[in-house]
C-alpha cells in the first residue's frame, strides 16, 4: 500500500496523518476513518489494521489527535474524549475534500478508547455509512471502578482532586502514567501488561507515543459514558469486536451494550482462546483475525 502524509484543521489546529491507499485500484475510494485509543499516536497499530482494510480495496486514515504525536494542541498529552471525537469528524470532513475519495462509502473505525467514539461519530454525522468498533471503553467510570480495588480507587480519587487545587493554583496541569503496575506508581490505567506492548511500538515503529497523560484526562475519563450514543444507531451497520476475556475495556460490560444498539445490521465477533485487550495489538494471530474481520465488513457494506 502507499503512504501519503497529509495534514487538515480541527478547530484551529494543524493535525498531522497518514492515508493510506490501495495499489492497482481505480479511485475513488471506498475510505475508513480510523481513531486510536490512549495515547495513540497514528504509527502505533493502526498501520497493521489499515493494510486489511487497503487489500479489500479501501482507503485509510490515520492521524494524531490533537495535543499528541506531531500534531499542534497544548497542553502536550491532555485527552479531552469529546475534543477526539471532533477530530475524527473533522478528519472525515478533510477525506471529503479528496478528489480520490467517495463521499457516499465512508466508514468510521476505532479501537479502545476510540472504540467508543465511533458511537457519538456516528450518531452525530449521517456521513458515516458504517461503524467498527473494537474492544470499546463503552463507559469510563465503570471501566476505573473495576480496573481499581475500592482501596486503589480511593487513591485516584485523592489524586484527582489533588490535581484540581494544584492545577487551579497554578494554572498547570499535573501528569500521571498511562499504566503501571499499582504498586509501583498511579496510572490512569493500572494494567501493568500495556507498557510493555507499548514500549515495543515505541521502540521500533512509534517514537513520538508518550506513555503518560494530563491528571484531568483521567477525570474527564471517568465521565465518559457513550451508551446513549450507542441506542442512536438505528440504520448503520455495526461491527464490534471483543476479546473473550477483556479486563481493561471489560467484555462483561462491552457485549450488553452491543445488545443495545437497535441497528438491525450488526455484528459482534469474538475472539476466542488466550486472546485479551491487548493481545489485538500485539499477538499476530489475533491482529489478522481482526483486520480480516473489519475488512469484510466494511467490503460488505461500503
Amino acid at each position: 500500500m502507499s503512504r501519503e502524509e497529509i495534514t487538515f484543521q480541527s478547530d484551529g489546529l494543524k493535525l498531522v496523518g497518514h492515508f493510506y491507499k490501495p495499489d492497482n485500484v481505480e479511485p475513488p475510494y471506498p475510505t475508513i476513518v480510523m481513531g486510536g485509543g490512549w495515547c495513540y499516536v497514528k504509527e502505533l497499530i493502526q498501520p497493521e489494521y489499515a493494510d486489511h482494510f487497503v487489500k479489500q480495496g479501501i482507503a485509510a486514515l490515520a492521524f494524531d489527535y490533537r495535543n499528541l504525536g506531531e500534531s499542534e494542541g497544548e497542553p502536550r498529552q491532555h485527552i479531552s474524549p469529546w475534543d477526539q471525537i471532533f477530530d475524527i469528524i473533522n478528519a472525515t470532513t478533510y477525506v471529503t475534500t479528496r478528489d480520490d475519495v467517495d463521499n457516499d462509502r465512508i466508514g468510521v473505525w476505532g479501537i479502545s478508547y476510540a472504540g467508543g467514539h465511533v458511537f457519538p461519530v456516528a450518531s452525530m454525522d449521517s456521513r458515516h455509512k458504517l461503524l467498527v468498533s473494537v474492544v470499546p471503553m463503552v463507559d469510563g467510570w465503570y471501566n476505573t471502578l473495576r480496573a481499581n480495588s475500592n482501596v486503589s480507587l480511593r487513591a485516584h480519587w485523592a489524586h484527582i482532586e489533588k490535581d484540581r487545587e494544584e492545577r487551579f493554583q497554578s494554572g498547570k496541569d499535573g501528569r500521571i502514567a498511562h499504566s503501571a503496575h499499582p504498586h509501583d506508581e498511579p496510572s490512569a490505567w493500572p494494567a501493568p501488561e500495556t507498557w510493555p506492548v507499548f514500549k515495543k511500538f515505541k521502540d521500533t515503529v512509534a517514537p513520538n507515543h508518550e506513555h503518560w497523560t494530563t491528571v484531568r484526562s483521567a477525570e474527564l475519563a471517568m465521565m465518559y459514558d457513550v451508551r446513549p450514543f450507542m441506542q442512536r444507531i438505528i440504520h448503520q451497520p455495526v461491527l464490534m469486536v471483543t476479546s473473550w476475556y477483556d479486563d481493561i475495556t471489560m467484555t462483561e460490560h462491552e457485549v450488553p451494550a452491543f445488545n443495545s444498539i437497535p441497528s438491525p445490521r450488526k455484528e459482534l465477533v469474538q475472539v476466542g482462546g488466550d486472546a485479551s485487550h491487548m493481545s489485538l495489538y500485539d499477538n499476530p494471530d489475533h491482529v489478522n483475525i481482526v483486520g480480516k474481520a473489519c475488512a469484510d465488513f466494511a467490503k460488505k457494506y461500503l
